[in-house]
Parts: C-alpha cells; sequence; structure tokens
C-alpha cells in the first residue's frame, strides 16, 4: 500500500556520535553534526495550517517494514525509540521538527507509525 500510494522517502536526522580529538572540539566549539537514517517507502500528507501557526505541517506514515532497517543499524529496542531521539526529519529538501507520532497496532503488533512534523 505505501509504495502504490506514493512511495517516497524521508530523512531522519540524529546528533553525531563522534567527536574530533582536539582542543576545539573539548570547548564545545565544533559543531559534532547530524547523521542521518533513510525511511522509505513512506506516504507524506500535507497537513492544514492556521494563519498564525507553523509555515508547513506534514504527516508520514511508515510501515513497520521500513523502520526495521533504522532500528537494527540505530541498534535501539523500537521504532519509537527512533523517533523520540531524532532531532527532525527531512522531506523534499525542507528540515521539519517532529511534534509527536502514534503507533498503529493490530493484534498487539506495530503495522503504521503516524508522524506529524512541523516546518
Amino acid at each position: 500500500m505505501l509504495r502504490t500510494m506514493g512511495g517516497t522517502e524521508a530523512i531522519l536526522l540524529f546528533a553525531a556520535a563522534g567527536m574530533p580529538a582536539d582542543a576545539v572540539a573539548e570547548l564545545g566549539l565544533v559543531d559534532p553534526g547530524v547523521e542521518q537514517g533513510l525511511i522509505a517507502p513512506v506516504i507524506v500528507r500535507e497537513l492544514t495550517t492556521e494563519n498564525n501557526g507553523p509555515r508547513r505541517r506534514i504527516e508520514l506514515l511508515a510501515g513497520c517494514s521500513a523502520m526495521a532497517e533504522q532500528v537494527s543499524q540505530r541498534n535501539v529496542a523500537s521504532a519509537e525509540v527512533l523517533f523520540e531521539t531524532a532531532l527532525g526529519l527531512v522531506y523534499g529538501g525542507e528540515v521539519f521538527h517532529i511534534q509527536g507520532f502514534v503507533v498503529e497496532r493490530l493484534g498487539g503488533v506495530a503495522y503504521l507509525y503516524r508522524v506529524t512534523a512541523m516546518a
């Protein structure tokens, strides 16, 4: 269904773990950067915004199989941990802040993740 309805991709951003081993880094003057985690296939829907609200809001729908690779690469317990530790996500060249997520379950097993984000 996700491939049929759009099958696009998004990138989760995480704080980089490593720091350079020099004096400037010890003072906190070096940005450690971010690590990226690709999630595909996903469906992205535009959400309505109020005039005084954020410029752009989206809802990202990702299946369990799309999240499984990032869960194993990052060595975390679940996709929920990924969304809680992510700095944001990139879609269409724009960085979004993750507002929240909901896990859809069937028979106690997660099958779909709904993530809302704003730019």
